[in-house]
């Protein structure tokens, strides 16, 4: 029989349910395929081929940048490419065609001056053999064939490496640079007029016709949507709950009727800095896409990190823990009685009990006038 010292409590039955546990937080919406057109040069949009929300082919023109400037690079850049090979070719054989004649023609004279100051030296010392000539004769003629000889021999050194393995290789340099710069300038031509690698949906055109847009900006962007995939973050305590291959639940406010379904591709691997939190970056694909889910949208993601079908729960209330330890306070014969359990599955609302207790069991949730419970109380169930 209960006494005026009976504590009224509000108490539940372990009943048995379809538990599942969840995860949420927020996310961004990627494309898997995409190509994002930018302006190779700065210029100005001559040609828009296509509208947000188009649906284009591989190969498919999608803009057109003004031609003129891209023409002017090209051009300079091919005109300094034949000079260059004209440098280098020249250099190579000596010189250009009129310096090349020019020293054929130094080179013809001093050969025929090398010749008479010979024949002059040889008839000089013949006479002084027979007196007719003097020694001072005979010592400048000898003078005279060895500027002869060593003209000609400068001519001919001249004519076989007038320039050096430096001056070649900077010839070389140069022209290897101005084939570089018209390669540039042949791409910068050809992206004047930009086509689709892929088959897509063009779903961003941050420019209009006419406007004049700096290099390396964006032109427009072209995209599967109906392969996307999520880029999320969750709280460095939820990260260890993540696997690959839990179903995903999506939802975007921008359409709040709709749901979409996808799975963990990649789960967290190391925790990052993301504004103010600790986070863990997580890869979900998207398995319902179909168009309808943009990229760079904010979306909320919902993940099931565990679920059990019909299994013993109680309210995440009635549990209570004195530290590794989990335990519940049954009511039995008017009191409470601590008795341990083992969990299952643990959501927001309920627990699985998996060891401890039995199916219509009656634990106790709280007092009604706040009082603690303690092993032994004696305790009345709230109507």
């Amino acid at each position: 029989m209960l006494t005026r010292d009976s504590v009224t409590v509000r108490a539940t039955t372990a009943t048995r349910q379809n538990l599942i546990s969840t995860v949420s937080t927020n996310g961004k919406v990627e494309p898997i395929d995409e190509f994002e057109a930018h302006a190779s040069a700065p210029g100005i949009v001559k040609h828009l081929f296509v509208d947000v929300g188009e649906k284009v082919k591989v190969g498919q023109p999608l803009v057109t940048m003004d031609d003129a400037d891209a023409t002017a690079h090209l051009a300079t850049a091919t005109a300094a490419v034949t000079t260059a090979q004209a440098a280098l070719h020249d250099m190579e054989q000596g010189g250009n065609q009129e310096e090349r004649l020019a020293l054929s023609a130094d080179l013809d004279r001093a050969r025929q001056q090398q010749a008479q100051a010979q024949t002059t030296l040889t008839a000089l010392e013949k006479l002084q053999q027979q007196g007719a000539a003097s020694a001072a004769e005979v010592s400048d003629a000898r003078a005279r064939l060895a500027a002869a000889n060593s003209s000609l021999s400068s001519l001919q050194q001249r004519s076989t490496s007038r320039y050096s393995a430096t001056d070649l290789a900077r010839a070389r340099a140069q022209l290897a640079d101005a084939q570089a710069q018209l390669s540039a300038a042949k791409t910068a031509y050809q992206n004047v007029a930009v086509h689709s690698p892929i088959a897509g949906t063009v779903y961003s055109i941050p420019v209009s016709q006419y406007d004049f847009v700096p290099a390396g900006d964006d032109l427009l962007d072209v995209a599967d949507l109906d392969h996307i995939q999520i880029r999320a973050y969750f709280d460095e305590p939820e990260i260890g709950k993540l696997a690959a291959g839990q179903p995903v639940k999506i939802v975007w406010d921008a359409r709040p009727n709709r749901l979409w379904h996808g799975t963990i591709e990649v789960a967290p691997t190391t925790v990052i800095t993301y504004g103010t939190r600790n986070v863990g970056e997580c890869i979900i694909t998207v398995d319902d896409a179909h168009g309808d889910l943009l990229p760079n949208t904010n979306v909320t993601v919902t993940v099931t990190t565990s679920q059990a079908s019909n299994v013993l729960s109680i309210p995440h209330e009635a549990l209570h823990t004195d530290g590794p330890l989990n335990f519940v306070y049954r009511i039995v014969g008017g009191k409470l009685v601590r008795t341990p359990v083992q969990l299952g599955v643990v959501n927001l609302t309920r627990v699985e009990i998996t060891s401890g207790l039995s199916e219509n069991d009656v634990v106790a949730l709280n007092a009604t006038d706040n009082r603690d419970l303690t092993n032994g109380l004696a305790v009345k169930t709230a109507q």
